[in-house]
Parts: structure tokens; C-alpha cells; sequence
């Protein structure tokens, strides 16, 4: 239904406008102290609360800390403030503990499981994480990753849906449309950010034998992105033949739900999710609003997690995705195959040639000749040009990388090293937020306790080009001079401008 969508991407001339799609990332990361076990240490105090923060929260352990970015057109913009959150998650640790590097856990005992279990700090999610814990087991649960949110330009939409109103009977059913092909293409060509990404060849003692599965006799590309990782059971019902149509997919969740099979539709792990309502039916008449992709393994080679150039080659990817017809005939058979696909690729040996390489390179093909149709900038083609070499090289892939750091079929050494080295590098800044340098040492103590606090930030400028700081909380903005702030501390200032802030009592 989406006929010769590139022509009119092309015709319309809203290429650059949709190189601006918005992006978003949500980072999970472990807790730990310095010999590498999970911290016994809650949440830390300096953290406003996690039933408003914006920024900072915890998922299925209490050492379990998510990072959550605002969402930004420009990458650099979105790469900053993710590293100005990691800076203020990093100098608000307490004790020695770290953040570990790895999206696969590090070794847990049994002790660690029963701290897990019986610490949780974050009672109004009590009931449903005791049943993921007996459902799961805790170490599956403590696997972390990034997950990519991705939406595009409502004017870019309302302008292609001009192309489209004959097929179409409203605007939300063609927004509704672009973004299900987009995540169904992404489905089906998921073995392909496997392959780059992967970064989760081992898993440390003790995690395939919580499962009751004998380990690997070897490493893989991306444990996380196998079905030994962070994914549905094959009973749950929702495997990848859930993505053959919105309805189909709107009935199969609640239909599992409705059964018990599924907790809530936040059960249902699937690579992509739809995102912007709370009830399901609501997509079908109020419409996506964005996309979270969650199949991106941390990369310990960068120290916010995610890199500026695996942003770049995915701003052109979903692109490439969105413009790709689905093979409607052979759609479930096709889905089914590709989650299989992905398996297997998540499960070879790191450092050979992946099955599917030829399929690899049509794609990087007929990515090569959008980004030419669409005129990408230079970063971009250069991103494409890179992972191109990496596809026919697996010896550049994450996984392949960290096989030389695997020793007695662990990885814990090199986390252990790896953590440290991050920590001693965010807490040894010259500047306390490294982004913020040009502003002065006040400004950064500003934006440095409205993030611990969770007050949302956003760096703007007056009718003169004077550079301002725009601060919301609880429904209320203030905007303040950065070159003008009041001789007081950051927290008294805040609490000035937004009465109603908690502020937490250190211990």
C-alpha cells in the first residue's frame, strides 16, 4: 500500500527533513564495585525520585540503572546529553561502586540472586517483578542494552500522505502504515544489527546453569540476541509472526494477556515496539507515536555505550527499512524464517563469516544507492562505507573484538579493568560536565543537580543569541540566564524556582 514511496520522498524533497527524524536512547547498566560483583548498594540518594525522574531510573534489579535521553534531531545533540546523564550517574555513585561495560551480567551467585530478590526499591512494581523473577530467573533479567527510539517529522508525514489518500483514510492510518513496514523490515532483517553489534559472547558462570542449559562450548556473536537471552519463551505466543499486521499484532498481545500467558503488554520483548499509547486498541485510532528498537548490545569501545557513527548508519537504515515493500504473500513464512536467521547468527563464532554475508551485501548495495538518491551527508556515507567493510570482516565486529579479551571462557577480567578505566575517566574531568565546558562552573553545577534531581534541562537562546537554560519541572518552566545565575547552590536555586521539588536526604 506504500507504492513507489521513495519517488515521493524524492518528488516532495523532504530528504534532509527526514534525516532529522527524532532520536531517543534508553541505556541499561549494571552496577558494580570494584571487584566486579553487583553492588549491594541501593539506588543513590543523591537521585531525585524514580516515580517522576526523566532522566535515571532502575529496571528489574535495584543495581540495575536506565538512562534516559530526550529526544534530540541531531545526533550530537542526543550523544551530549547522553553523556552529560553518564557524567552525573558516574560522580553520584557511592562507595567504589562502578558501572560494568558489558550488556551480559556479570558473574552472579546465589548469593547475589537472593540480595536481588529481596532488595527493591520501588514497591508499586513489587508484584510484577516477583512474577518475572519466578518466570525468568533473575539473571536474564539483569541483562542490559540499548534501546533506540525513533520517530519521524509529523509535517514530512502530512505532506507524503497527500501521495496517499486514495489508499488511506486518514492520516494515522498511513503514519500507522509507514511505521509497521519500517518495523516489520527491521524484523525481518534483524540478523543484520546482530551481526554488527553484537557484543555479548559469553555469558560468566553461573548464567546458563540458572537457566538449566548446558554453556556453549564457544563464544558467540550476541547472546543477548539469541534464545538464551533477553526474550519471550517460545511459549508466550508472541514470537516474531506477531508483526504481520497492527490488528494481528493489537490482538495476539491482548489476547495473551487476557489468557495470563503474558503479565501485562510490558511482558512482550519482541525487537521492536510501538510506542505513544497506553491502551493497545488506541494505536488503531490515535497512531504510533515512535518506535523503540531494543535489539543493541552495550559496546564497551565507547564510554557513553552507543556510538556517534552507529547513529549515523541507522538514521539511513530505518530510512532504508521505511521504503522497502514487505513481501506481503510470503509475509509469516518470511518472519518466522528471519527470527530463526537471527539465531543462528546470534549464535555463530564471532569471528567468522556469517551465512548470511551475500544477503549482507545486497543490502549494503541498495543501501549505497538510497543514500545517493536521498544526497546523505558525508558522515553518513562514510558510516555506510564503514560498516560495509565490517559486513565482509567480521573480524571488526564488537563480538570478534572482544574474543581477545576472553580468558578461561570469562570476560570478567576485562570488565573489571574496562569499569575502572570509565570511572577513573568521567570522575577525573577537568570540568564537572565535560559538554558544558564553555559554560561556567556555576551553570555546569546547575544542570549537573537538575539532572540528579530530575529536573528536564534544555540549552536554548534569546531573540539575541544569549545562551539561556530552559528547566521544567511538574508542568512548569522557568527560563534563566546562563551568564547571570544568583550567588546561591544549585539546590537552594532549584528549589527557588520549583517550590514543589523533593529533594532527598542524603544518608
Amino acid at each position: 500500500m506504500l507504492e513507489n514511496l521513495l519517488g515521493v520522498i524524492q518528488q516532495e524533497g523532504v530528504s534532509e527533513q527526514l534525516f532529522h527524524s527524532l532520536i531517543g536512547i534508553e541505556i541499561e547498566e549494571n552496577r558494580i564495585d570494584k571487584a566486579g560483583r553487583l553492588s549491594t548498594r541501593p539506588h543513590p540518594t543523591a537521585l531525585g525520585s524514580r516515580t517522576f525522574h526523566p532522566y535515571v531510573q532502575s529496571d528489574f534489579g535495584e543495581s540495575q540503572t536506565e538512562l534516559i535521553t530526550d529526544p534530540n534531531p541531531n545526533i550530537g545533540g542526543v550523544l551530549d546529553q547522553l553523556d552529560t546523564l553518564q557524567t552525573v550517574l558516574f560522580r553520584t555513585l557511592e562507595g567504589d561502586d562502578r558501572i560494568w561495560p558489558l550488556s551480559m551480567p556479570p558473574a552472579v551467585s546465589e548469593a547475589d540472586r537472593e540480595t536481588i530478590e529481596s532488595h527493591f526499591g520501588r514497591p508499586a512494581y513489587r508484584a510484577y517483578r516477583d512474577y518475572l523473577t519466578k518466570k525468568y530467573g533473575v539473571d536474564r533479567k539483569i541483562v542490559t542494552g540499548v534501546h533506540i527510539n525513533f520517530s519521524l517529522p509529523d509535517p514530512v508525514i502530512n505532506r507524503l500522505f497527500g501521495h496517499y489518500q486514495d489508499q488511506f483514510d486518514h492520516v494515522t492510518a498511513f503514519k500507522n502504515a509507514l511505521y509497521f513496514q519500517l518495523a516489520q523490515n527491521m524484523v525481518l532483517n534483524r540478523w543484520l544489527l546482530t551481526y554488527l553489534f553484537g557484543a555479548s559472547p559469553v555469558a560468566e558462570k553461573g548464567y546458563f546453569e540458572s537457566m538449566g542449559t548446558a554453556p556453549l562450548s564457544g563464544p558467540a556473536r550476541s547472546l543477548r540476541n539469541s534464545q538464551y537471552g533477553y526474550s519471550n519463551q517460545p511459549a508466550d505466543g508472541v514470537g516474531a509472526g506477531i508483526y504481520q499486521s497492527l490488528p494481528a499484532f493489537i490482538e495476539t498481545l491482548e489476547k495473551q494477556v487476557a489468557a495470563g500467558v503474558l503479565y501485562s503488554q510490558a511482558e512482550f520483548y519482541g525487537p521492536v515496539r510501538f510506542r505513544g499509547q497506553k491502551a493497545l486498541p488506541d494505536y488503531l485510532t490515535r497512531g504510533i507515536k515512535y518506535l523503540e528498537f531494543r535489539v543493541f548490545d552495550n559496546t564497551p569501545y565507547t564510554s557513553n555505550g552507543v556510538s556517534r557513527h552507529a547513529l549515523n548508519f541507522l538514521k539511513i537504515y530505518f530510512l532504508y527499512l521505511m521504503v522497502t515493500p514487505v513481501p506481503e504473500s510470503t509475509l509469516e513464512a518470511d518472519l518466522q524464517a528471519a527470527e530463526r536467521l537471527n539465531n543462528k547468527v546470534a549464535l555463530e563464532d564471532p569471528t567468522s563469516h556469517t551465512i548470511a554475508e551475500q544477503q549482507g551485501r545486497q543490502i549494503f548495495d541498495e543501501l549505497h544507492d538510497l543514500a545517493v538518491k536521498l544526497a546523505a551527508h558525508s558522515e553518513q556515507l562514510t558510516a555506510l562505507d564503514d560498516f560495509s567493510e565490517v559486513m565482509t570482516h567480521p573480524e571488526l565486529t564488537p563480538a570478534a573484538k572482544l574474543t581477545k579479551h576472553i580468558k578461561n571462557g570469562s570476560l570478567m577480567e576485562y570488565g573489571v579493568t574496562r569499569a575502572a578505566q570509565l570511572k577513573a575517566e568521567r570522575t577525573g574531568a577537568a570540568d564537572l560536565l565535560p559538554v558544558f565546558s564553555r559554560l561556567s562552573v556555576r551553570a555546569q553545577e546547575l544542570i549537573f543537580r537538575a539532572v540528579q534531581l530530575g529536573v528536564r534541562y534544555y540549552e536554548v537562546r534569546d531573540e539575541n543569541g544569549e545562551s539561556m537554560l530552559m528547566m521544567t519541572f511538574d508542568g512548569m518552566t522557568q527560563v534563566v540566564s546562563v551568564d547571570f545565575l544568583p550567588e546561591e547552590d544549585a539546590t537552594t536555586y532549584l528549589k527557588r524556582l520549583f517550590p514543589d521539588l523533593p529533594v532527598p536526604t542524603t544518608r
